[in-house]
């Protein structure tokens, strides 16, 4: 029972306030053992919290998710491997995996608004795991996303038929290895936050992705703002979080 629910019951009394009060004192999150499950997390943030699946054993992820899924809401896993999701699908419904984001949600993805729209845009088909998780989160959490895929600045044609597409999003997430130069290409042709997202993807001088960092967090376009190596999920998360809040309904 989440805390608008223990409101309802003490003013249907079905609760009385002492009962109530006990309830309260252990709403913000359930002791598993192994988690402490953070079921204020959607009240605090407006969504729940998301569960991260590596270095979790498959009942670990099942515990948690059980402990913080709601019917009406749509809870996310993330990073989460496959033998993690196949135990989900087997105890709970509404499960969804998807391979290349490694992405698990758990009940109904919301519907977003009519006037929705966070894009995603990666350099290379290699960054796609990188950019579906981006996407996926974004999708998870009421946002409507169009991918552009494979349009890096080698071939700067790609990018730039698809600025329709990136005048009407209100935020957007530029996923790119190598020397990440794309990012600063998106912010040069759009009025909105542009989310940028270095990948590992590259040869030897790339570092792993530490090349396309430097180069994200020295871009010269405006509005550019850069989250962790790999990180889909942050920049899906904090684009939602722009296109909810600045999306009528």
């Amino acid at each position: 029972m989440n805390t608008m629910e223990i409101l309802e019951a003490v003013k249907d009394g079905r609760l009385t306030t002492e009962e109530a009060a006990i309830r309260l004192k252990t709403a913000p999150f359930v002791d598993l053992g192994y988690a402490k499950a953070d079921t204020h997390r959607k009240i605090r943030q407006g969504s729940s919290e998301v569960v991260y699946g590596a270095g979790k054993t498959p009942e670990q992820t099942l515990g948690i998710v059980r402990t913080l899924y709601e019917e009406d809401g749509c809870l996310l896993i993330t990073r989460c491997p496959k033998e993690s999701a196949e135990l989900l699908s087997e105890n709970i419904k509404d499960v969804e995996y998807d391979g290349i984001s490694r992405i698990c949600t758990v009940g109904r993805i919301p519907r977003p608004s009519p006037n929705s729209l966070v894009c995603v845009v990666s350099a290379g088909t290699s960054d796609m795991p990188v950019a579906e998780e981006a996407a996926r989160t974004a999708e998870a959490l009421g946002s409507r996303v169009e991918r552009i895929y494979d349009a890096g600045v080698s071939g700067i044609h790609r990018i730039l038929s698809k600025t329709d597409v990136l005048a009407r999003a209100r935020a957007v997430v530029a996923v790119a290895g190598m020397e990440g130069a794309l990012p600063s290409v998106v912010g040069g042709l759009v009025d909105v936050p542009v989310l940028a997202v270095p990948t590992s993807v590259g040869y030897g001088a790339s570092f792993g992705g530490v090349t396309a960092l430097l180069s994200m967090m020295n871009s010269c376009s405006s509005g550019v703002s850069v989250v962790n190596i790999d990180n889909g999920f942050g920049a899906g998360y904090i684009a939602s979080m722009i296109d909810r809040r600045s999306a009528p309904l």
